[in-house]
């Protein structure tokens, strides 16, 4: 088929989408990514010659390039459709130098989402290139490339082969190991608490104490609260102050792309990579059946922008009022504050269309698909949304000058909450606390009153979502950069998962400390944001990335050249195993490998013998009776548990054995996760423990 025009895209499913939307006189391609960059080989800048990048063809993308030269040379036109980012813009033009298109040439067409009506129109206004956001991504890649291609060869040659360091990995490996550092050096403190249970009438709520004589008093102590229990003589407290009022609750933004990945990590517990993956497929297009072909679902997924058009307003006020009535529609609202270096080229991300309800399309979505889908749509909808109002009640009960108070809320008006509800990082959603009718005057009964001894718990470790929130919160780095960041501090084995929170390896301290001492400015967060404004600014054509460079680069030198001299080759010891190698009879040692540790005959490389570390988990095979139950990993480091002597015995367990049968049917007990704690139930009938807390 003859074609006028020629559009190159990313992506082969965004190719699919577009073309058949512009019609016969277009022909869509991919480009499949980008088609050039930085040699792999070598540093590939000229530094003494105004860091001037030397770019070569990608390898492997020959036979791309031949056929994209193909299709521009049959075209009257060609036309730059890459993602509308700093990402997209620098493909635009390497793609136009491969070309030889002129960059004062009105080639490049920009769209926030996928459907027929953003896609026509970006081709009614099609504008020449940003150099300006070229330059921004150009100054960005110069930049991760003089701190990785500087520092890693150093970490090779004193610590061991394979490591890495870089501008954002590694201030997010030193907030990891900082944050371990405080539970290491976290010390207890004892606290006590006195909750209480009472009776109005036939009605039973909580209460806490408060203090003495209107006054908050710590109960640091046993000692304290014996202070206290030794006053409350009888049963009956009186009801001496109630406090009634309304608060209000606004809904959440519609979702940036870190927003996103924190949400959905909390609420579908998926992995920042998983997040955007999906995010991806739902933006480049889905089929949704007969009458309406392949439609990208949500607008472009990597933003800082919090921003709504005044079209999706429009259509999502319309659905809104007839969906639920008029009174949930927030027609006051004022527009989100845009946050400080947000770049706000382009909107939230948001459905396409509300009307598209997730319900209506789930049949044409795959289980994940959904789930983001719905996460998106529910944000987005509810964003626009009336504020909840909660009826909230504070009761005072005194006895003898000792103070416990109630709090109870209840919800007057839902508001936005009909639809969706933020997650929580702690995992605890929020719940009704509803009182009884209680005035002053009244006389409540205790039922039981049973202080409470607790201890002050140390910080928790960083979670994905969490990484991802200080991140951005301290302005390092760009949402697109996060999911790969955490990939590759986890794949060079600097940190780890466990129950998914980052735990730093004995390798990650290593690197971490050498960064520390030699290059003090790469870890430093201060300085890491201060670089993204500059970044931003060079985006704003308020400053040349050459200088932005220079000023980066010129001290950094001196840091190379100071830890180059000084540093000092680290061994990293080999532990004794405790065992010898059956192959030579040498002692074992434990090995720090990529994938974590492992056992090693200490008489390599004469002899090649490694064995993998099991964990056992204290308890026998409840199959086979013989061996040890230990602790498995698949491929995709999922736990499980196994017997020691497979592949003679091949019992496997999901959940955790804990070495006692069921009292009803003889079969094994497994602990399993569930909300609120471990539960302890059988591997074959209905038998089930209270929660473990």
């Amino acid at each position: 088929m003859s074609y006028k025009y020629l559009v190159i895209v990313e992506s082969p499913a965004k190719a699919k989408t577009i073309e058949k939307y512009l019609g016969r006189n277009y022909k869509v391609v991919a480009s499949v990514g980008h088609i050039r960059d930085l040699p792999k080989s070598k540093m590939g800048i000229d530094i003494e010659n105004n860091f001037e990048p030397h770019y070569i063809n990608i390898r492997g993308k020959g036979p791309v390039i031949k056929d994209l030269k193909k299709y521009a040379k049959k075209a009257e036109k060609v036309y730059l459709a890459a993602d509308p980012d700093r990402e997209g813009e620098a493909i635009a033009w390497h793609l136009a130098h491969i070309l030889d298109l002129d960059l004062n040439d009105k080639n490049r067409v920009v769209f926030n989402e996928i459907t027929k009506e953003a896609v026509k129109q970006a081709f009614k206004e099609p504008r020449k290139i940003n150099i300006d956001l070229v330059d921004a991504q150009q100054a960005r890649r110069i930049l991760d490339r003089l701190v990785g291609y500087s520092i890693s060869p150093l970490l090779w040659k004193k610590v061991k082969k394979g490591l890495s360091a870089g501008r954002v990995q590694s201030v997010a490996l030193k907030m990891i190991i900082d944050r371990e550092e405080e539970i290491r050096q976290f010390k207890p403190e004892e606290y006590w608490s006195i909750p209480g249970t009472f009776l109005k009438n036939k009605a039973k709520f909580s209460a806490n104490f408060y203090g003495v004589d209107g006054k908050k008093m710590k109960l640091s102590n046993e000692n304290d609260v014996k202070q206290i229990t030794e006053k409350l003589t009888g049963r009956d407290y009186d009801v001496v102050k109630v406090t009634k009022k309304e608060r209000k609750r606004n809904p959440a933004n519609p979702f940036t792309t870190s927003s996103l990945q924190q949400e959905a990590a909390r609420k579908l517990n998926f992995r920042t990579r998983k997040t955007m993956m999906v995010a991806q497929q739902l933006y480049e297009g889905i089929k949704l059946g007969k009458g309406q072909g392949t439609v990208g679902l949500i607008t472009y997924m990597r933003t800082d922008s919090t921003r709504l058009s005044d079209t999706a307003k429009s259509e999502a006020y319309d659905f809104i009022v007839e969906t639920y009535g008029q009174e949930f529609f927030d027609s006051k609202k004022k527009p989100a504050k845009k946050a400080e270096g947000a770049q706000d080229a382009h909107e939230a991300i948001r459905p396409s269309s509300v009307m598209r309800t997730p319900e209506s399309i789930k049949e044409y979505l795959d289980k994940d698909q959904f789930k983001l889908y719905s996460l998106i749509w529910s944000r987005m909808v509810a964003s626009l949304m009336s504020p909840a109002i909660m009826d909230t009640m504070r009761v005072d009960l005194t006895q003898n000058g000792i103070i416990f108070i109630a709090n109870g809320s209840k919800v007057k008006f839902p508001g936005f909450m009909k639809v969706y509800v933020e997650g929580k990082d702690e995992g605890k959603e929020e719940k009704d606390n509803i009182l009884p009718d209680l005035e002053v005057g009244d006389v409540v009964k205790s039922v039981d009153i049973e202080p409470k001894q607790h201890f002050t718990q140390p910080p928790a470790r960083y979670s994905e979502a969490t990484l991802v929130k200080t991140l951005e919160e301290q302005g390092v780095g760009r949402p697109s950069t996060y999911a790969p960041t955490l990939e590759t501090i986890q794949r060079r084995y600097y940190v780890k998962l466990n129950a998914r929170r980052f735990e730093p390896t004995e390798l990650g301290e290593i690197v971490n400390t050498i960064m520390c001492e030699y290059f003090p400015q790469i870890v430093d967060t201060t300085f890491t944001a201060g670089m993204e404004k500059d970044l931003d600014a060079i985006a704003e054509h308020k400053e040349q990335w050459v200088d932005v460079i220079s000023r980066f680069y010129h001290p950094f030198s001196k840091e190379l050249s100071t830890a180059e001299e000084k540093m000092e080759k680290i061994q990293i010891k080999d532990e004794p195993a405790g065992f010898d190698c059956e192959v030579c009879g040498s002692p074992m040692v434990i090995k720090l490998g990529k994938y974590g540790k492992f056992y090693a005959c200490s008489n390599f490389p004469d002899c090649r013998n490694t064995k993998a570390i099991v964990k056992k988990i204290g308890v026998t095979c409840p199959t086979c009776k013989k061996g040890d139950v230990i602790e498995k990993k698949t491929k995709k480091n999922r736990i499980f548990y196994g017997c020691d002597r497979y592949p003679d015995c091949e019992f496997t367990s999901w959940d955790k054995p804990i070495g006692r049968d069921c009292p009803k049917c003889s079969h094994y007990l497994v602990q399993k996760k569930v909300r609120g704690g471990m539960q302890i139930i059988c591997s074959n009938c209905d038998y089930q423990e209270d929660v473990q807390k």
